[in-house]
């Protein structure tokens, strides 16, 4: 197998494995209340349910999939997470976990594809940022009625996509380098 290849099954890894992790932080990490998910400050005054750290990676690992196996192997990935996303989440959170999760990664996939051409680093910052606006909404309005932590889930996801650009921009140099093309 091909160096593209086995990095792609990895990244396809992190993704499938940033559900269940997902999910079990929002019941573990944090501050937590009987009533609701575990909490983190995100920034000044916001706080977001502890999931949305993990949630953020898995645009960027969709993206890197995207990247490394095709937009095939990506549509199944994005299938078997959502099922997968509403298996794993509390009862009461089955149909937005899956909901949520099926609509933004496709609206991430919506605007990676186009974009990856013209530069991986903005692909990879577009596309996530849509996703993480559309799973934010569409998580907390479904799950609890409420935009309550509406901006705390926003920053939180987006802190950690902007974490990882930098190694974005190294993996687009290092393919470059190598002469490894995009799937």
């Amino acid at each position: 197998m091909d160096q593209r290849r086995t990095e792609g099954f990895i990244y396809l890894a992190g993704f499938g494995a940033s559900i269940p992790l997902s999910n079990w932080m929002i019941g573990h990490v944090g501050v937590c209340p009987g009533n609701g998910p575990c909490l983190l400050p995100v920034g000044p005054g916001l706080l977001a349910p502890s999931g949305v750290l993990i949630v953020g990676i898995a645009f960027v690992l969709r993206d890197l999939v995207q990247r490394r196996l095709g937009k095939g192997w990506t549509l199944a990935a994005i299938a078997v997470g959502a099922v997968l996303s509403a298996l794993l989440a509390p009862p009461p959170l089955v149909v937005a976990s899956g909901g949520a999760f099926a609509i933004s990664e496709l609206a991430d996939f919506a605007v990676y594809t186009p974009l990856q051409r013209r530069g991986l680093v903005l692909a990879v910052l577009a596309s996530s940022l849509v996703g993480l606006v559309v799973d934010s909404i569409l998580f907390l309005q479904l799950a609890f009625g409420s935009l309550d932590f509406l901006m705390g889930q926003v920053v939180g996801k987006a802190w950690m996509v902007l974490l990882s650009l930098p190694l974005v921009a190294w993996l687009r140099r290092r393919d470059e380098r190598l002469g490894i093309q995009p799937a």
